[in-house]
């Protein structure tokens, strides 16, 4: 072969070289983007404080809240936290035959208050299943800011006695408001299906957020009173 024809052959295959080392280059710089989003990116896995189902805030830790600051600050709620959608205004409180342990004359001496209304009667071991948890609550929030009203509802004769009512609340550590409901006005009016025990939260505004029949849901009670509380003070 001619020496020219071997110089050609020989400058063809280094241009050919340099071209590849060149487009093997443009690709590395492209996959450091890819596997590095930018804190602006919005994929799922890069947002930052997103809440989760479960309605868990989180808050971005330090770096992350320089390089994308937000306009709204975070806010953390305990995931035991329900849903505390508002389901309207609680239903109006009827008269009762007396109020126990409170100066209270009526249900609107609350207003302002994230208020516990748990429906109860003394003789019942579901609704005395309930008390270990009513006083921790009430140790924890009672205040300024929370208050329980126990609207205690006879199922039996027996239970109707006021002294027996003010004996048993006494007795178990029960110190908060209680509205002698005899005539289950409120039992029956706050209720389609009646039970006992029953508690509404009712938040700050005079709103029902939250409703749990029976026993249980300790931990899910705590973190709703908690986060209401937390609302009405933001």
């Amino acid at each position: 072969m001619d020496s020219w024809r071997v110089a050609a052959l020989v400058s063809l295959v280094l241009v050919g070289a340099v071209a590849a080392g060149l487009v093997a280059t443009a690709g590395g710089d492209d996959d450091v983007t890819d596997s590095a989003p930018s804190a602006t990116d919005t994929s799922p896995a890069m947002t930052v404080g997103t809440a989760a189902p479960s309605l868990e805030v989180t808050t971005p830790p330090a770096s992350a809240a320089t390089d994308q600051p937000t306009t709204t600050p975070a806010t953390t709620l305990d995931p035991d936290t329900p849903d505390l959608s508002n389901r309207g205004p609680h239903p109006e409180f009827l008269p009762v035959q007396q109020w126990l342990q409170t100066d209270a004359t009526s249900f609107d001496e609350f207003d302002g208050k994230v208020v516990a209304v748990q429906f109860w009667t003394f003789g019942c071991s579901n609704c005395q299943a309930t008390f270990p948890h009513m006083r921790d609550l009430y140790e924890k929030y009672g205040g300024d800011d929370f208050e329980i009203v126990g609207v205690h509802a006879p199922e039996f004769d027996f239970e109707r006695d006021v002294d027996a009512i003010a004996a048993a609340a006494q007795e178990n550590g029960l110190t908060w408001p209680i509205a002698v409901d005899n005539d289950k006005l409120n039992f029956r009016s706050w209720q389609d299906r009646r039970f006992w025990p029953r508690i509404f939260l009712i938040d700050a505004d005079g709103n029902v957020r939250y409703d749990h029949i029976g026993e249980g849901a300790y931990d899910e009670i705590d973190a709703a009173v908690g986060a209401l509380i937390a609302e009405s003070k933001a």
